[in-house]
């Protein structure tokens, strides 16, 4: 990362901090439905609202799995240009 062809500092941490943030988001959503597992009361039959709220932490993984994709994507991208540019040198 050193390298001055490589990424930016700051554009690691803004990644970074976006993940981290996603991922504290996933924990609240998680600790929520777990909480609302624990307080099930048998009256309450409908299950819409629970399942719905499992589907959003699906997509939210689903898009998570997808940064950390296009991030390695990125970071191959550097060392492949980085090597290519060592081979010229």
């Amino acid at each position: 990362m050193a390298n001055p062809s490589g990424p930016r500092k700051e554009f690691i941490n803004n990644h970074c901090s976006e993940f981290m943030q996603l991922i504290k988001d996933i924990q609240v959503t998680l600790r929520e439905e777990i909480k609302s597992a624990c307080e099930y009361r048998p009256f309450e039959k409908c299950d819409y609202v629970p399942r719905i709220s499992n589907e959003i932490c699906c997509k939210k993984l689903e898009y998570v799995i997808s940064q950390f994709d296009n991030m390695k994507q990125t970071i191959e991208g550097y060392h492949a240009a980085a090597s290519d540019h060592m081979a010229l040198d």
